[in-house]
């Protein structure tokens, strides 16, 4: 089985750029998860492609 894919994102809150372990087997998914560095909590919309590849969008919760 091949390692899962990452994605670096900014932090919306504190900058930090933190990495992402992305579990593509679960197709396109909204979730909360919260930063490694300052602990908020970060909306992640991962998109997965046909042809394997990934788009992740992260942005803050008190971002509409």
């Amino acid at each position: 089985m091949p390692p899962l894919p990452t994605s670096d994102i900014d932090c919306p809150y504190c900058g930090e750029t933190i990495t992402l372990v992305v579990d593509d087997s679960a197709g396109d998914q909204q979730y909360v998860e919260d930063c490694h560095v300052c602990c908020k909590p970060i909306e992640v919309r991962v998109s997965v492609y046909e042809d394997g590849g990934i788009d992740v969008v992260a942005w803050g919760q008190d971002e509409a």
